[in-house]
């Protein structure tokens, strides 16, 4: 059976779609056939129009990464769009600026609303946002003591502190053991600095860590690479003793984010202990929407 032609098909769609107008060419004489036409398209992208022909019919498969970007331009794509094209070209997106740390509202609302902890966190793992639940069960993050605010570079150094210095530590065990867990948070690093090869201030962390940790080097340089979606763990939390919980990642699309959560299962001790810290808060199981100031977070752009 043939291979369908994504790359042609979303070429011509987006082709179709798109109005002289927009294109800077003005409306012109009567048009049999909506948005721009292959020659146009093809003036606009600085290629010929029988390559244009070809890409659409599928007997050209294989365009350039310099291609796909002047088709990209010429049709005015938005970045999700830019990379869904260069995806059906079989080529890997281009590469973005820094790691945001902007909370859409939507994403505000959403996080508040959980009757659960949860977390905000940018792709470099640098904690941005939580909601009143995460304070009652982990803590206040300004009081971990990660470098930057950091999770990675947290659990490079919590397993040093540990045991010294209670208040700096990380009060959150993982059930596969520190290793494990270290490492996939390296494999999700990696991707994120792969997609974010200029941003100085993801460099300089991951530089500071394979200076200062060799276990971070270790696990930086065996080439895994993935994203972190969960595990099971358990919060040392001083008043209600040990909860046992379940860490699930949250990727809100095109946001680049983290939203980390922590449930623990119905009509268990540990769910005993959740609702005691939801009372110690006044928030309800699950409780109605809040004002977006509420949000505690320490980007106050949120």
């Amino acid at each position: 059976m043939a291979t369908m032609n994504h790359f042609g098909m979303t070429l011509r769609g987006w082709r179709e779609r798109m109005s002289p107008q927009d294109g800077g060419l003005g409306a012109g004489a009567e048009r049999r056939i909506p948005g721009l036409r292959r020659e146009e398209l093809a003036r606009l992208a600085g290629i010929s129009v029988d390559y244009v022909v070809l890409l659409e019919q599928g007997r050209a498969r294989n365009p350039s990464a310099q291609v796909v970007t002047a088709l990209a331009r010429a049709l005015r794509l938005d970045p999700s769009e830019r990379d869904h094209l260069f995806r059906c070209a079989h080529l890997a997106p281009p590469s973005v600026g820094n790691v945001s740390r902007h909370i859409p509202m939507s994403v505000q609302r959403l996080v508040h609303q959980l009757g659960v902890p949860a977390g905000v966190f940018a792709a470099d793992w640098t904690i941005i946002g939580w909601n009143r639940m995460w304070t009652a069960a982990v803590g206040d993050p300004g009081a971990y003591g990660w470098a930057e605010r950091n999770l990675v570079a947290g659990m490079f150094q919590s397993s040093d502190t540990r045991g010294r210095d209670p208040v700096a530590a990380w009060p959150v065990w993982s059930w596969k053991g520190n290793e494990a867990q270290e490492e996939d948070l390296v494999a999700d690093l990696r991707v994120t600095a792969a997609a974010h090869p200029h941003d100085v201030r993801l460099a300089s962390l991951v530089e500071g860590l394979l200076q200062s940790n060799p276990r971070f080097a270790r696990l930086w340089f065996n080439g895994t690479a993935g994203p972190y979606v969960g595990d099971r763990k358990t919060i040392e939390h001083p008043l209600v003793g040990d909860i046992a919980l379940d860490v699930e990642v949250l990727m809100p699309a095109g946001t680049g984010l983290r939203i980390v959560t922590y449930t623990t299962a119905a009509e268990t001790t540990d769910a005993e202990k959740m609702d005691a810290l939801r009372a110690a808060c006044h928030l309800p199981r699950i409780g109605p929407a809040r004002p977006d100031s509420e949000i505690s977070g320490l980007d106050r752009g949120l």
